[in-house]
């Protein structure tokens, strides 16, 4: 493909944690490249997506739930966000229609993004989950927040509604160039980053109060035998009480985890897996910098 004809850049996507960014990024990627939980700051690692349409290629990073910094797991993160946002060619805000627009954490975040050298568009998401009237003052809300040049789309994540207008309105303000991937491949992430993400989103979905964010999974092995995968993965977490949750009475939780995982990777791998998973405890990994280099949190 002639690279004068063809547009491609990054855009990097911020929004208060549990706003439905990833669901976004796959939404428009059309394949899940993003692991997706009702729990907040699910997304630990700046995910590139890459959605191509014909002539343009646009990257997708679905940024860390912007936040302030508490350890070094979320100062790494947003380190993640600002760096990212400096590389960009244009941000997302990503805000929810069905929780409200205006509050204390999209203000901060607005703010954060105002002085940003990129263009910004704003998508105010879940309106499916809204009367309309809520939709236009939400709307109205995401109009008054964002810069005067900010565009202001409502869209349905889940659903797909608005996705596709918005999808054009982000390659419009994309640069010509070459593709950065090929026309193929929907995601920079390597193998083992996403098959640990996929038994991790197993993890959020079934466990509750200060687990979810405790746990990280680590793929440490995937060898093919015979047509089928072998996956060996480690989770790890912060404390004795938090492995026997994730164990479970009689090994039940762990065997529900793996199970519901193993389904998720065979989808990605398309082949039989047999997943071994197991768990580990190190105290305090969150502010652990060697783990967290190990782990690809950056």
């Amino acid at each position: 493909m002639d690279p004068l004809s063809t547009r491609s850049g990054f855009v990097a996507l911020a929004g208060r944690p549990n706003v439905g960014k990833s669901t976004l990024v796959n939404a428009m990627v059309g394949r899940k490249v993003a692991i997706v939980s009702d729990k907040p700051q699910t997304t630990r690692r700046a995910i590139r997506g890459v959605a191509t349409r014909d002539d343009v290629q646009i990257v997708l990073t679905d940024l860390p739930g912007v936040q302030r910094p508490r350890d070094e797991l979320t100062r790494r993160m947003q380190h993640r966000v600002e760096q990212e946002l400096a590389e960009a060619d244009a941000a997302l805000f990503v805000v929810n229609a069905d929780q409200g627009v205006g509050g204390p954490g999209d203000v901060w975040i607005a703010e954060a993004l105002r002085g940003a050298r990129v263009p910004i568009v704003i998508a105010v998401n879940k309106v499916d989950r809204t009367s309309n009237p809520r939709t236009v003052a939400a709307l109205a809300a995401a109009a008054e927040l964002g810069r005067d040049d900010a565009e202001v789309y409502p869209v349905s994540a889940r659903t797909g509604w608005g996705v596709e207008a918005l999808v054009d309105h982000l390659a419009s303000l994309l640069p010509a160039g070459p593709f950065y991937f090929p026309p193929e491949e929907v995601s920079d992430q390597p193998e083992s980053v996403l098959l640990a993400e996929l038994v991790r989103e197993q993890v959020l979905a079934r466990t509750r109060q200060e687990v979810p964010h405790s746990v990280e999974v680590q793929v440490e092995e995937v060898e093919e035998r015979a047509g089928a995968f072998v996956v060996r993965a480690l989770l790890w977490v912060e404390t004795e009480s938090q492995k026997g949750i994730v164990i479970g009475s009689g090994g039940r939780m762990i065997k529900s985890i793996g199970m519901a995982a193993r389904r998720e990777i065979e989808r990605e791998l398309g082949a039989k897996v047999h997943l071994d998973l197991s768990v580990r405890v190190r105290r305090s990994w969150r502010a652990d910098d060697a783990l967290l280099d190990r782990l690809g949190i950056t």
